[in-house]
């Protein structure tokens, strides 16, 4: 084929088209799960997850391939502030607050041990493919350092 007819993959990692975060590879599973048959076509096998909260871009590929964030019906954790932190058990950012308010680790503890499982399907429930594992520490932490110091998690 003509090279002047190929685009070229730049080097280094791979960036979202809109906001220039770096993106997380999704593998095919993820998408399927996510994306209509039509969507899901203008990727080979993987996208790319943007992960910035205010970027509209949810998928993306090198090649300029997109998908919307209102392509979607459900709420998107890192996308959206009422989403679940936990696609699989659907741990929220209230739950954790209310976790916190009463002194105890109740529900985040159970959806954390659930999460370490076999029963945690992130790979297809997850709309980045990844465990919320992370988020949920985060989170719990921020919410707690914040009532520590008598602030209110924002």
């Amino acid at each position: 084929m003509n090279k002047a007819f190929v685009r070229e993959v730049e080097e280094g990692p791979s960036r979202c088209p809109r906001c220039g975060s770096v993106g997380d590879v999704v593998g095919e599973e993820t998408l399927r799960a996510h994306l209509s048959e039509r969507d899901r076509q203008r990727f080979v096998q993987t996208a790319l997850f943007c992960p910035h909260p205010r970027c509209p871009v949810v998928y993306f590929d090198d090649f300029g391939a997109e998908v919307l964030r209102d392509a979607f019906t459900a709420p998107i954790p890192v996308k959206d502030a009422d989403a679940p932190l936990c696609s699989c058990f659907g741990l929220t950012r209230d739950d954790i607050e209310s976790d916190v308010a009463e002194g105890v680790v109740t529900r985040t503890k159970a959806v954390v041990q659930r999460a370490q499982s076999a029963e945690a399907r992130c790979r297809s429930l997850a709309p980045n493919g990844r465990s919320c594992l992370a988020a949920i520490q985060g989170y719990y932490m921020k919410c707690w350092q914040q009532a520590q110091s008598g602030r209110q998690p924002n």
